[in-house]
């Protein structure tokens, strides 16, 4: 593709001609080579524009700048100054993937909370609808059975174009992402009109550092993506729905268990039956729906909400709906694992005190017949983590099965003492059980009736680093080892 054809939908000025030929676009100077043009973005920890000599020694055919340069590229490489690169990129890529979304459905998730969950949920409708569908989030790319891990929730605007060209090669009629407010605010969804935008809450959070500088900066990033969508629907039990949403020019389908919400939720209660757990509820208003949520917490009804929702713009049928739900689950989100026998096994990601809190709070409400919870602690970091992490489950998990977990440099045992330190702190009860594949092997011959059992800290890892060297180690493969070693199917 030709550069002027690439710049067709942006603002520039012309530093130095020339029309070369473009193969692709590249935002790392590292990863120039010839005919490439390299787009110097402006960040927090870097200026591309220091690193656009070394772009033009590699061959770059051209440079995309803001900022003038502090040498004199050589003659063949055309120079381009516009505003805002960042703005730029997500144009040009945009243009040279073809205008992907055009070819999908595609719904955008904003949130403080839910947006992985909300994304999940949407996703799996779609699926059981016949629409292949792609997300792109907090898990990576996900495309079929495929998955790339990304930086960021929301990823540089050029991964997310060609991450949907891609989704459109391999056959996809949807694409599901989450919006987070520092992905809107460096433009890295510029361009795009989503068929559906979809506001779950608002809290307090990324403020400081390199995010957001105060909370009005933080609602009004979250607030650029109702400029940018044909419909919108918006959690209105949150108090700040109308400030987030108020750019959006039409009817917003609201959702909530208010009076006044059009999708609205009743008769929700928590479900645990046969090893599975997730939790019921009624809809009215805009659909009349008995759903069964596989995602444990009353708070998921809100997510469930959003999704029906975000696809009630569609033409999906409602059996898609309550099936999709059903089965929907975010990987290693309290990711439920089929089991033989009469108990629930979950594997969730709770890797520090406060995100254990907040799971096993959750399970309590249950009413488990035990709650068991199996971790270890992370190598190399803060002591304190682990001492926290031993006595928040042995408050809340009736027994805790202490084990290794990333060890990296340190000694297993070592960070399995120190976890004691805070085990002891309270009354619970423990068992130590270094290896794993060992511990989650006695957690489940060791099952009763009822019993919940989390597997925590690794979630969607798929490895266990140790001494510098990441072992593949997939948790749900070591529990399908032991059902065939132990004879238990």
């Amino acid at each position: 593709m030709k550069l002027y054809d690439l710049l067709q939908d942006i603002s520039y000025t012309v530093v130095r001609g020339g029309n070369p030929e473009i193969t692709d676009l590249i935002y790392d100077s590292r990863k120039v080579t010839a005919q490439t043009v390299f787009v110097a973005l402006k960040g927090s920890a870097a200026d591309g524009h220091k690193f656009a000599r070394s772009a033009v020694e590699k061959g770059a055919a051209a440079l995309i700048i803001s900022d003038d340069l502090d040498f004199e590229p050589s003659a063949d490489t055309a120079v381009i100054k516009t505003a805002d690169t960042r703005l730029a990129l997500a144009l040009m890529s945009r243009t040279f993937f073809g205008y992907p979304e055009l070819e999908l459905h595609t719904v955008a998730v904003t949130g403080t909370k839910g947006k992985t969950t909300t994304t999940a949920m949407i996703a799996a409708i779609l699926d059981q609808a016949g629409i292949k569908t792609g997300t792109i989030g907090t898990l990576g790319i996900v495309c079929g059975n495929s998955a790339h891990k990304t930086d960021n929730t929301t990823p540089e605007s050029y991964e997310i174009q060609k991450a949907m060209r891609i989704m459109v090669n391999e056959g996809c009629g949807a694409m599901i992402i989450e919006a987070s407010s520092i992905g809107l605010k460096y433009n890295r969804l510029a361009g795009m009109v989503f068929d559906v935008a979809v506001f779950t809450n608002f809290s307090h959070d990324h403020i400081g550092g390199v995010e957001h500088k105060d909370m009005e900066e933080y609602l009004y990033c979250k607030s650029l993506l109702f400029r940018q969508c044909r419909h919108t629907a918006a959690n209105c039990d949150d108090p700040n729905w109308r400030a987030v949403t108020k750019d959006f020019p039409s009817d917003i389908l609201t959702y909530g268990f208010s009076e006044n919400a059009q999708l609205r939720a009743k008769n929700d209660r928590l479900l645990s039956e046969g090893g599975y757990i997730g939790v019921h509820f009624d809809t009215e208003g805009l659909k009349q729906l008995s759903p069964n949520v596989s995602v444990p917490g009353k708070f998921n009804v809100y997510n469930a909400l959003a999704a029906i929702s975000a696809v009630s713009f569609f033409d999906i049928p409602d059996k898609a709906i309550l099936d999709g739900l059903k089965i929907a689950h975010v990987k290693g989100r309290v990711e439920p694992v089929k089991v033989p026998g009469n108990y629930s096994l979950l594997i969730d990601y709770a890797h520090n005190a406060l995100s254990m809190k907040n799971v096993l709070t959750t399970l309590r409400q249950y009413h488990p017949h035990r709650l068991i919870t199996l971790f270890g602690a992370g190598g190399n970091r803060p002591k304190v983590r682990r001492f926290e992490m031993g006595e928040t489950s042995g408050r809340l998990s009736d027994l805790s099965v202490i084990t290794e977990d990333n060890s990296r440099f340190e000694d297993v045992m070592d960070i399995i003492a120190d976890i004691e330190v805070g085990l002891r702190k309270t009354k619970g009860q423990y068992v130590v059980v270094p290896n794993r594949k060992e511990a989650i092997r006695y957690c489940m011959l060791h099952a009763e009736d009822g019993d919940i059992i989390v597997l925590a800290g690794k979630g969607h890892e798929d490895y266990q680093e140790i001494k510098g060297i990441k072992h593949h180690m997939d948790e749900r493969e070591l529990i399908a080892e032991i059902i065939r070693e132990e004879n238990l199917e």
